[in-house]
């Protein structure tokens, strides 16, 4: 039983310190990029706007297409989403 406890506690600490990492190196390689001037990209997106009517329906709306900022890298940086994620949601709901 200890050796399982312990292979557990060694897991755990392993996927924390490669977590930590990987959070480090893309933060690093996000740095690099900004010395270079091309850490940010543009996405082109299609928004839609969701209106709550009565009777529990909506009502949704096409707002049309908007370029939206995304950061190139792994994790969000700046406030602006991973461009990775951002490209495979391409339509925007509010």
């Amino acid at each position: 039983m200890k050796s399982v406890m312990r292979f557990l506690e060694l897991a755990v600490l392993g996927l924390v310190l490669a977590s930590i990492l990987l959070w480090v190196g893309d933060w690093a390689v996000f740095a690099v990029r900004s010395s270079h001037g091309n850490r940010y990209d543009t996405v082109q997106v299609e928004q839609y706007l969701s209106t709550s009517l009565k009777g529990n329906k909506e009502e949704f709306d096409y707002l049309g297409t908007a370029t939206v900022t995304c950061a190139r890298a792994v994790f969000p940086r700046d406030g602006a989403p991973p461009c990775w994620w951002q490209r495979r949601h391409l339509q925007q709901w509010q």
